[in-house]
């Protein structure tokens, strides 16, 4: 059984389930997003800081180292108690650099527990570094010189070379965490790309498959729709070639039999009207009447039946009914209609015939009823292997297409029934032109 079910419940499923495929993906990517800053900021940028702070702490503690070589160094003239002043001004910007470190040190991101620890133990060893430096102090001014240079030599280079090579500990503690943030950053933004690519692939299928429907639907409404119409199109000709049969059969029942009774009455009328009893003026003058009446009726009966179907057309063919049709037409309506016939004239096919026939009769009543037209004009082309029928008036046109009357669709169906096509033209100055073209010899189509 055929699927009429309409499509809108599935594609809103689908627009609900790609919806929320977007706001999983896009609450994904911004939940990546947000921990990507907060690796740079919190890890990798506290890190760098805290480098830059390590490197000012080993600068201070090379000065420490420099400045104590050129205590041990015997050919400077100047007393141990000189360099007082150079080591209070390393012990200022170190204490700096210290509290800051401890300020900006990774914290919880980058440090390990080890790490944490020999941070501690730097501050240690800075403040037992300076207390011994004191002592170093001490002794020169007690004027110890020797005994001052041989605790600098033995206590506080040992210090200070511990103390560098913690901080270079740390330095490449760092680079390390810093390597660790960089490779994690890397994995995120993979993670987010091949995401990217996943969610572009499945909108992408998503997009494929709805199309692929949505195409399938419509080529079956479309299927449907075209069934629809060559139905009512075959059911339209059968209407037209009952109603051509039904025609048909009324005018030759008009003609043969109320024409053959009508005409039977007015030579009995006749006879009557030569009898004994009706010599005198009053009786002559009601058989003439009566006789006038049966004659008239007669006329009618006759235009009624060659209205219906000519009998022209069955006898003589299309160009000889065409040829009685125009002058009854022209005395009914008052409209001037001229005739213009081209090409080697010839016998078409009865069933065209009589299609040929009722689309010049549609025409022209068009004209007289809608067209406003003074005037109209009938030509009748033979081709090498069609017929052309047109017929043209000068008056308002067609105007709105969009609504055809039934007597267009009549044209335009038995135009498909004969294989041929019929056009609706608005004339250029004003008026319209019904032109017809059909193969010659095209048998009835389905009707």
């Amino acid at each position: 059984m055929e699927d009429r079910r309409s499509p809108t419940i599935r594609l809103l499923a689908g627009l609900v389930v790609t919806l929320s495929a977007v706001a999983v993906y896009s609450g994904f990517t911004f939940v990546q997003l947000r921990g990507l800053e907060e690796l740079q900021t919190t890890a990798i940028d506290r890190n760098r800081l805290d480098s830059l702070l390590l490197l000012r702490i080993q600068g201070n503690l090379n000065q420490i180292a420099l400045t104590m070589r050129d205590m041990l160094d015997g050919s400077e003239p100047y007393p141990l108690t000189a360099w007082q002043g150079p080591f209070k001004r390393i012990k200022t910007d170190l204490a700096d650099a210290l509290e800051q470190e401890a300020r900006y040190s990774p914290v919880g991101t980058a440090s390990k527990p080890a790490d944490l620890d020999q941070r501690k133990q730097i501050t240690s060893n800075v403040s037992q570094f300076w207390d011994a430096l004191e002592r170093v102090f001490a002794l020169a001014q007690a004027g110890q010189q020797a005994k001052a240079r041989d605790f600098i030599r033995l206590s506080l280079q040992a210090r200070q070379e511990t103390l560098s090579a913690a901080v270079a500990r740390l330095l490449v503690a760092n680079n390390e965490a810093e390597q660790e943030a960089s490779a994690r950053v890397t994995g995120i933004y993979a993670r987010v790309r091949r995401n990217a690519y996943g969610f572009l692939a499945a909108m992408l299928v998503a997009i494929v498959l709805t199309s692929l429907y949505l195409v399938q639907y419509i080529r079956r409404l479309f299927e449907r729709v075209a069934a629809l119409s060559e139905r009512r199109s075959e059911l339209a000709q059968q209407l037209i070639s009952m109603q051509e049969n039904t025609f048909r059969s009324i005018s030759r029942e008009l003609h043969d039999e109320f024409g053959q009774i009508l005409t039977a009455i007015g030579a009995m009328l006749q006879r009557t009207a030569r009898r004994d009893y009706a010599e005198d003026d009053r009786g002559r003058a009601e058989l003439r009447e009566i006789q006038e009446t049966v004659q008239a009726t007669l006329e009618k009966v006759r235009t009624l039946s060659h209205a219906l179907h000519p009998v022209a057309l069955d006898e003589a063919g299309f160009e000889s009914a065409l040829d009685a049709y125009l002058p009854r037409f022209e005395k009914q309506t008052g409209i001037v209609t001229r005739c213009v016939k081209d090409g080697v004239s010839r016998e078409v096919d009865r069933g065209l015939a009589i299609h040929l026939y009722r689309v010049m009769q549609e025409a022209l009543n068009n004209v007289a009823r809608h067209s406003k037209s003074s005037t109209a004009a009938v030509r009748l082309r033979f081709l090498t292997d069609s017929v052309v029928l047109e017929v043209e008036d000068r008056g308002v046109g067609f105007g709105n297409r969009d609504r055809q009357g039934m007597g267009l669709v009549s044209m335009r169906e038995r135009a498909e029934m004969v294989n041929g096509r019929v056009e609706f033209l608005d004339r250029e100055g004003g008026g319209a032109l019904v032109r017809l073209t059909a193969p010659t010899g095209a048998e009835e189509g389905r009707g």
